[in-house]
């Protein structure tokens, strides 16, 4: 059995490591070692959940031990990890692993997104506790806060039209993440299904002939809004959530195959645009929405975030 280190810090950053790891690790059973984790987000977790199943495609179970400290074990379990992971791995190590009782700042555990209604379910129990969370913590206006159930939608609808498959969408509120020194919501959306390169390549390939590639499909969706669908107004929901999280002074981030495109706000030092990544099926999409620090703050992170991500297409 190979083992594939978890990074102590797992998200969006240590993510392509953790699938390179993978990649590395070839054909056979492995062993996902999440011991020395000491810091995951909602983008991680659902990450972590879909490496998991791409290792179990080859026919073995992969297994996973599980973090050392108490305090990550107990969040993992009140995000309704353990309980998607004892479906994909054989979980080693942990203790009493049951779903921890009580009061819970989670904002959207981790909840699989399968159809529409999935959809309706999830923008229907995050919208109330969202909106307080944004207004009363991250001192969003009400006008603001409202447009989150929006968001939400948005990202999740991505998953069923251009992934062809399941996936998951958690999400999370922090006092402080390792990136950003004030209190902010991070939402994480992974799938498994076909990526935007395949999503696209019915209606874009041909255009783009030798140069179409993971990275010109995301440009054609994130920036220019472009669907595999003919109908008006189809395909507009990534560059408007881009667009909003963007007036928000937040970051949006998405991955695909071998290349991640990302709209990058003053607080964030992330390239723009990643190629030759390596390969990974369909979409991860990780969100970052900051606590507003005023008005006159608000406008220059506005103005800071014209640089554009990625080429045109």
């Amino acid at each position: 059995m190979k083992v594939i280190p978890v990074p102590q810090t797992l998200e969006e950053r240590t993510f392509d490591a953790l699938v390179q790891a993978l990649a590395d690790a070839g054909a056979g059973r492995v062993l996902f070692d999440a011991r020395r984790v000491r810091w995951v987000d909602p983008y991680g977790m659902v990450g972590l959940l879909a490496a998991g199943e791409v290792a179990a495609q080859g026919g073995d179970r992969p297994a996973l031990q599980l973090p050392d400290s108490s305090e990550v074990l107990s969040y993992l379990s009140r995000m309704a990890f353990l309980d998607h992971a004892d479906g994909i791995f054989e979980l080693h190590g942990g203790g009493r692993r049951g779903r921890s009782g009580g009061a819970s700042d989670v904002l959207l555990e981790i909840t699989p997104i399968r159809s529409y209604d999935d959809i309706h379910v999830v923008v229907d129990r995050v919208n109330a506790h969202a909106i307080t969370i944004l207004t009363q913590q991250l001192q969003y206006p009400h006008r603001e806060a409202f447009q989150f159930g929006a968001v939400l939608s948005e990202v999740c609808q991505n998953i069923l039209e251009h992934a062809q498959a399941a996936g998951w969408v958690a999400a999370q509120t922090y006092s402080r993440t390792p990136r950003i020194e004030r209190r902010v919501v991070k939402i994480g959306v992974v799938d498994l299904g076909i990526g935007f390169k395949g999503s696209l390549a019915a209606s874009l390939a041909a255009r783009h002939g030798e140069r179409w590639s993971d990275v010109v499909a995301l440009e054609a969706a994130f920036i220019h809004g472009l669907t595999r669908f003919h109908d008006p107004g189809r395909g507009q929901g990534l560059k408007q959530i881009r667009k909003q999280v963007g007036r928000w002074g937040g970051k949006v981030s998405i991955r695909s195959g071998t290349a991640r495109i990302a709209d990058v706000p003053e607080w964030d030092d992330v390239p723009p645009l990643q190629e030759r990544l390596p390969f990974f099926p369909g979409a991860q999409i990780d969100i970052v929405l900051p606590a507003r620090i005023g008005e006159e703050a608000a406008d220059r992170s506005a103005v800071t975030r014209g640089r554009t991500p990625g080429r045109a297409v």
